[in-house]
C-alpha cells in the first residue's frame, strides 16, 4: 500500500517497500532525495553507454555507475535488482518483461548505470510556485520520443526521449532558471512551446507515462529525459539489457542540493 506521505519517506524505507512488491511512479517520493534512471548493460557496451552519455549530457547525465556484476553503487546502497519499483527487460532491442525484480536476470558482466532525473528539480519548482501538474494529479510525467536524434556512440543511437511539463507562461522563465541550476539531472528544457517543431502530434498520447491536462495560458515545456538511453537499446537491437520501468525510478542515497550549482 502506497504510504499517505511517500516525499516524507526515507530512501531506504523507500527501498523496502519496493522490495516488498509496491510498484507505483515515484515523482514526489523522498523530498530531498535523489532519483536516478537505471539501465543495465553488458560489460562488452559499457564503453559505448558511458560514451553516449558523453555526448549526449542533456539526455543522458550520468552519476554513477557500478563494477561487472554489482548490484548497487556508491551513490545506492539497496539492491539494483529488487530494490525499484518497476523494472523493464530488452532483449534485442525489445522489451520482453517488465517484472518486479530482476534477480534471476542479473548477470556477472552487467554493469549498472545510475542517470540524472528530472524529478530531483521538481520539489525546486513546487517551492517556488510553478505547478507540476503530474504531481497534483498524482500520475506519472508524460514522456515522448520525439524527432531530434541523440549523438551515436559506438553500438548506440537513438532519438531523444522528453518529459514534459505545462507552465503557466508567466511562469516559463522562472521554471528555466530554476531547472538551469540542476545541469546533472538534465537541467534547462531542450525546447519550450509548439510540440510539432520536435516531432510531438499529440500530448494526449505520451509514449511512456501518463496524459496531463494542458490549460488555457499553459506552455509545454520539454526536459530530456534518462529514458532516452532505453530507446538507443530499443533503436540499436541491444541484445539484452535491463532498465528502470520509465517513471519507476531508483532513489538514492544521494540528497539533490549536491547537483544544485550557483
Amino acid at each position: 500500500m502506497t504510504p499517505a506521505d511517500p516525499g516524507a519517506l526515507a530512501p531506504a524505507r523507500a527501498r523496502e517497500l519496493f522490495r516488498g512488491g509496491l510498484r507505483t511512479p515515484t515523482a514526489g517520493w523522498c523530498r530531498g532525495w535523489t532519483q536516478a534512471n537505471l539501465l543495465a548493460v553488458p560489460r562488452s557496451l559499457a564503453y559505448d553507454l558511458l560514451l553516449f552519455g558523453q555526448r549526449n549530457p542533456k539526455a543522458c547525465p550520468v552519476l554513477d555507475v557500478g563494477d561487472p556484476g554489482a548490484f548497487g553503487t556508491e551513490i545506492f546502497g539497496g539492491d539494483l535488482r529488487t530494490d525499484l519499483p518497476g523494472y523493464r527487460v530488452y532483449e534485442n532491442g525489445e522489451p520482453v518483461a517488465e517484472p518486479a525484480e530482476v534477480t534471476g536476470l542479473w548477470r556477472e558482466d552487467l554493469v549498472a548505470f545510475l542517470i540524472g532525473c528530472s524529478f530531483t528539480f521538481e520539489d525546486a519548482l513546487v517551492q517556488a510556485g510553478v505547478p507540476v501538474r503530474h504531481l497534483a494529479a498524482g500520475t506519472n510525467v508524460p514522456m515522448f520520443v520525439t524527432s531530434l536524434k541523440c549523438r551515436p556512440a559506438g553500438a548506440l543511437a537513438g532519438p531523444l526521449v522528453v518529459s514534459m511539463r505545462p507552465v503557466p507562461a508567466s511562469l516559463v522563465a522562472e521554471a528555466v532558471r530554476i531547472t538551469a541550476r540542476y545541469p546533472a539531472v538534465h537541467g534547462a528544457p531542450v525546447h519550450v512551446g509548439d510540440p510539432a517543431e520536435i516531432g510531438v502530434t499529440d500530448l494526449g498520447r505520451p509514449d511512456f507515462g501518463d496524459p496531463v491536462e494542458v490549460r488555457p495560458g499553459e506552455v509545454p515545456m520539454f526536459w530530456a529525459c534518462g529514458v532516452t538511453p532505453q530507446a538507443a537499446v530499443m533503436a540499436s537491437g541491444v541484445p539484452f539489457a535491463i532498465g528502470h520501468l520509465p517513471g519507476h525510478m531508483a532513489v538514492t542515497d544521494v540528497r539533490d542540493h549536491r547537483f544544485l550549482v550557483p
